[in-house]
């Protein structure tokens, strides 16, 4: 773990965050299935090797699994619904992005699209995000006030700037 990682308890959420995924990513290149059983399977597997490496406690990784599960349901579920490319679901220049981490959750996605509409269907409520969880890149717009927050890599959620809420949902439209 990097030095930095210790000194930064969010960073260093926010970091293996994006390991995790990183993980499910290279599991999912070699699983012969593209079933929801294999995709759950893949999580799990990521969230314990974290542990096993000692990134993170049992309880964060549970945290993590959770965060990437509800992001990838939401994709999914956005996918499905509008039929657009995932670049509007983050709602921002993907060019802003870091490539690494744009390839993989597209990757992931798109490997498990039918899947994940399946997956997304039971997700309907749990698309919800919550100040205090750790999200991937995108944004997020406070369901109080309208308030947009842009997400450029795996981040802390903070209380809404505008009203202190504390309940996000991917953007539907850009703050003006």
């Amino acid at each position: 773990m990097a030095t930095e990682d210790k000194n930064d308890p969010i960073e260093r959420m926010a970091n293996a965050y994006e390991r995790m995924l990183e993980r499910v990513d290279a599991m999912l290149d070699i699983a012969e299935s593209k079933t929801i059983p294999t995709l759950r399977k893949s999580l799990d597997t990521a969230r314990e090797k974290a542990v096993e490496l000692n990134e993170l406690t049992r309880e964060e990784a549970e945290k993590l699994a959770t965060y990437v599960e509800r992001d990838m349901k939401d994709a999914a579920h956005y996918l499905s619904e509008t039929g657009e490319e995932l670049r509007n679901w983050w709602r921002f220049d993907v060019e802003m992005m870091e490539r690494r981490m744009m390839e993989m959750f597209a990757n992931v996605a798109d490997r498990t699209r039918v899947e994940l509409e399946k997956f997304a269907s039971q997700a309907r409520e749990a698309s919800f995000y919550h100040t205090g969880e750790i999200t991937g890149p995108g944004s997020l717009v406070c369901n109080e006030c309208g308030k947009v927050l842009h997400f450029h890599k795996a981040g802390h959620i903070p209380p809404c700037p505008k009203c202190r809420a504390g309940r996000y949902r991917r953007g539907d439209k850009p703050e003006a």
